[in-house]
């Protein structure tokens, strides 16, 4: 087991897959460097057919990783902040999402985007939105948001084999963030969720950069005898909801800690579903 960043376990995983599938390819903007450095190097070993440098189009090379799973690649496509996504919103979410469908099944959609998140400073406003949200509810869209580098690179290899689109969100925040990382070929089963800390008073539900602080306000907690179990879903959608109410059911009160948007957001979404199916197993209101 390796102790390695949540930036090396992009790059690791991206390299493994493009060794174990020919039909695998990395595209986006500066890829032959990397913005974050997760492909530096791929270009090295792979060249430049199979780690191509786009234009600044996202709606443009977006469109081509679209076009480029229907003919049987498997595109991995970063659209370098996630913000980003909001320039190719027809190509994610009226192309990809759908085309599985529209064709009657006959077509799989084999592409992963990947995308940069989150308030780090100095970004401003267009390079620091957390957009995971928008997506949530788009039907044929899978979303994974990875809290540490063992499930950054075990969802993204996930991802890159699944045969639907997938969206893997990585949070600025979390680059030198270190952490363990099984050996070998370590996959993440898209849609399950992991209890992180153990604990019997209190559930916080976090997603990516938030574990870590969860984590460590459940260490603060314990000190003064309040015992907080901490369940990440790692996949939003689809989301394990037996994860969340199964720690409900142990707790009996929740908070859910999100980075994105208040109004109609990924914690108002897993409001929603407590409320909707736990609703009987709180002592108190969802914060």
């Amino acid at each position: 087991m390796a102790d390695i960043s949540y930036i090396r376990a992009i790059h690791d995983a991206l390299q493994e897959e493009l060794r174990l599938d020919p039909l695998t390819f990395v595209m986006g903007l500066d890829v032959w460097v990397g913005a974050f450095g997760a492909t530096n190097g791929l270009i090295d070993e792979f060249g430049a057919e199979r780690i191509r440098n786009a234009p600044i189009s996202e709606a443009g090379y977006a469109g081509a990783g679209v076009g480029a799973a229907m003919a049987g690649m498997r595109p991995i496509v970063e659209i370098e902040f996630a913000s980003f996504f909001y320039c190719c919103w027809d190509q994610v979410c009226n192309q990809a999402a759908k085309l599985r469908y529209m064709s009657g099944g006959q077509a799989d959609i084999p592409i992963t985007f990947r995308a940069a998140y989150g308030a780090t400073g100095q970004a401003a406003a267009q390079h620091s939105e957390t957009v995971y949200a928008q997506f949530m509810s788009v039907p044929g869209l899978k979303i994974v948001a990875p809290s540490d580098p063992a499930d950054m690179k075990g969802l993204l290899k996930s991802a890159i084999r699944d045969n639907n689109p997938v969206l893997v969100f990585e949070h600025m925040g979390l680059g030198r963030l270190r952490g363990p990382v099984p050996d070998g070929d370590h996959l993440v089963p898209i849609g399950k969720g992991a209890v992180k800390r153990e604990g019997k008073d209190l559930t916080i539900v976090a997603i990516g950069l938030m574990v870590s602080k969860a984590l460590a306000a459940a260490k603060t907690l314990e000190q003064e005898g309040i015992s907080v179990e901490v369940v990440d879903p790692r996949s939003l959608v689809p989301l394990d909801e037996d994860i969340i109410l199964n720690s409900v059911a142990k707790t009996h009160k929740v908070l859910v800690v999100d980075e994105g948007h208040l109004r109609g957001g990924a914690a108002a979404e897993i409001a929603a579903v407590i409320a909707d199916k736990g609703f009987d197993l709180l002592d108190g209101p969802i914060k």
